[in-house]
């Protein structure tokens, strides 16, 4: 079982350190990309309640 904690960020707020699956599979990290500026898009998988 895993905790997940919920955070809100405001504009501005850096990012915390983050993984995340991307639709090839892979685990992408966020310190990845230190240094570039990074666009999030999140959306529903199709065909599901979201």
């Amino acid at each position: 079982m895993s905790t997940k904690e919920i955070l809100m960020l405001k504009p501005g707020d850096k990012a915390p350190a983050f993984r995340l699956k991307s639709d090839e599979d892979k685990i992408i990290a966020l310190k990845d990309f230190k240094g570039r500026r990074v666009l999030l898009f999140f959306f529903p998988k199709a065909n599901t309640t979201g």
